[in-house]
């Protein structure tokens, strides 16, 4: 894939995490975009860009990823298809569904390859259970619970752009990791979210002096399709957790439960045998668990190899001249900011509220 060139719009964590997980892909990096050319220029990971501009009209990009803050993704994604380039834009897609709904619908009509960042899905463990439920392995679906937690916002001095509503949107924890669990969970069973019961908790009053408007936390009852219910919790206030998603999936026959700290098991439930766990292990998985697995068993695959996965579908999909549906589209971003209005919504007036698609 070293002829296909991409840029990167940011110099911040996801920025870097972008370049690295294209570089082990062979993809060039022509590029970065920083806030100020300076900015790009001090990241160190590949030719600064003078202006976002510059970049766009640069004949050797193919590809712009977005990894800037929530409030500029619409704008810079929609300049990049406009300008005829295929576009990964880093979750959540845009500040409302006005907005994504502008970018699907920029994406259909340019025809080009179009992806958001839900790259968790491509833990191989995760694709490994995606196609054993496709299969009926768990028999039908029943219950889905679980949580994301993270500690990174725990203190009064803790401050980041992602608080400020302005900048990230009016959710903060759900917007940012709550929507990776909803995401993965409807990947994994198939099945859309349809109404929401919301509660945002705001521990934190004031962080650097500063008032704050965002949740910290939350905790949501979910209805999926086919009659399936849910719950989850949504942190960034929890001690000791670091980044932990975890799930269980409930079915008829069988139950699967997965955590992000752990991701090389998946723990198997049975309710007339043993229970198992399954290691990642490219010989012992399906096709999908294969397809997202790099090193052999016993070799720790972790968070930086699920962009290397979701990459190579995006890539994939560019060589080929049109998109695919093998990864997390504008679709998906969009329908997932349709979840949120639904949060929003459901915390405000106290109710279960449906998802309005």
């Amino acid at each position: 894939m070293s002829d296909i060139g991409a840029a990167v719009v940011g110099t911040g964590f996801m920025g870097r995490v972008h370049v690295d997980g294209l570089r082990r892909l062979g993809v060039t990096v022509v590029g970065m975009v920083g806030s100020t050319p300076q900015r790009a220029v001090d990241a160190g990971l590949a030719p600064a860009f003078d202006t976002f501009e510059a970049m766009l009209a640069d004949e050797r990009v193919d590809v712009v990823h977005i990894t800037t803050p929530n409030h500029l993704h619409h704008a810079q994604a929609k300049a990049a298809l406009e300008a005829g380039k295929h576009v990964v834009c880093e979750k959540p897609l845009a500040m409302s569904s006005d907005e994504s709904a502008d970018l699907l619908e920029t994406a259909r009509r340019t025809g080009l390859v179009h992806a958001v960042n839900h790259n968790l899905r491509f833990y191989p463990l995760v694709q490994h259970l995606r196609g054993a439920i496709e299969a009926g392995e768990l028999g039908k679906i029943r219950l889905v619970s679980g949580h994301y937690l993270q500690d990174w916002l725990m203190r009064e001095a803790d401050w980041n752009w992602r608080v400020d509503r302005s900048l990230g949107g009016a959710l903060r924890a759900v917007g940012d990791i709550g929507s990776h669990w909803m995401d993965m969970t409807q990947f994994l069973t198939g099945l859309r979210i349809t109404s929401v019961m919301a509660d945002l908790a705001r521990f934190v009053e004031t962080r650097d002096s500063r008032e704050v408007r965002t949740e910290d936390a939350a905790t949501i009852l979910l209805h999926f399709e086919g009659g399936v219910h849910g719950s989850v919790v949504v942190s960034q206030v929890s001690p000791g957790r670091k980044n932990q998603l975890a799930f269980e999936i409930d079915g008829a026959q069988s139950a699967a439960a997965w955590s992000s700290e752990d991701p090389d098991e998946l723990w198997i439930g049975h309710g007339d045998r043993p229970n198992q766990v399954l290691a990642r292990d490219p010989n012992l998985m399906n096709e999908l668990g294969r397809a997202a697995s790099f090193v052999p068993g016993g070799h720790v695959e972790g968070y930086a190899d699920t962009f290397r996965a979701l990459f190579g579908a995006v890539y994939a999909a560019v060589a080929a001249g049109r998109p695919a549906t093998n990864h997390p589209t504008f679709a998906d971003g969009h329908d997932m900011m349709l979840v949120m209005d639904a949060v929003a919504r459901s915390a405000g007036d106290g109710r279960w509220v449906h998802v309005e698609r």
